[in-house]
């Protein structure tokens, strides 16, 4: 009309406009791929400040408590009790082990065992309710078993649990325990700031006994803040 013409802008411009589409989908899909959760629980759920390697490992088929002991279903309503990676890191290799008789009954969110480090008492809380089956005499005899294998050979209770769905739901697991153990680090890296030298070992990966690096006077306030026993 009038020496006017139509133009059929999606069809001049259409490769143009795809191009585009494309660009911003692929953008989409890689913002998606670096807010993605990482890595499966098995291996180290947390990482040093440089990424340098695992701080503090979480082990498979384990359910955790907050004050950072440990339950391992094994059946019929009888789980195998322990201490976490980051507890033993925590304060160290212990002098002695105190822990309840076979018999006793301990309470969830309670005290179920003593740590002694640097003749100091550090109490441990239960990670469930019920009564003790057996004691890891292995453990009492070389307390630094503990720090060497917190998994396995470094077991402390066995323990039946009467109520045992009612505990599990009580504690943490797979990625929940996952996200916790990595809030337990950022909470760690706050406490260190400018004292990531003296704690570290050559590698960026804590020492033992971190508790008593980053507060040598107040160091039993500190490991029993992160164990919940204070």
């Amino acid at each position: 009309m009038n020496g006017t013409g139509y133009v059929d802008i999606f069809a001049t411009k259409g490769i143009e406009y795809l191009l585009v589409i494309g660009f911003l989908m692929m953008l989409i899909v890689f913002a998606r791929a670096l807010l993605r959760t990482p890595a499966p629980l098995r291996a180290a759920a947390a990482t040093g400040a440089a990424g340098r390697g695992a701080w503090f490992t979480l082990a498979d088929e384990r359910f955790y408590h907050q004050g950072h002991t440990w339950a391992a279903p094994e059946g019929d309503d009888i789980v195998r009790v322990g201490l976490d990676d980051f507890a033993q890191k925590l304060v160290g290799v212990p002098e002695r082990i105190d822990l309840p008789r076979v018999g006793q009954r301990i309470e969830q969110g309670e005290r179920g065992l003593v740590l002694s480090v640097a003749a100091t008492p550090i109490d441990v809380l239960a990670p469930v309710s019920g009564q003790v089956l057996a004691v890891n005499e292995e453990v009492l005899r070389l307390p630094g078993l503990l720090n060497e294998d917190p998994y396995g050979r470094g077991w402390l209770l066995r323990v039946r649990v009467p109520r045992l769905a009612a505990n599990l739901r009580n504690l943490l697991a797979g990625r929940l325990a996952q996200h916790w153990m990595e809030g337990t680090v950022v909470e760690l890296r706050q406490r260190m700031a400018g004292d990531l030298g003296p704690v570290l070992q050559d590698g960026g990966l804590p020492v033992s006994g971190i508790a008593r690096e980053l507060a040598p006077d107040q160091w039993a306030s500190v490991a029993r803040e992160f164990l919940l026993s204070r």
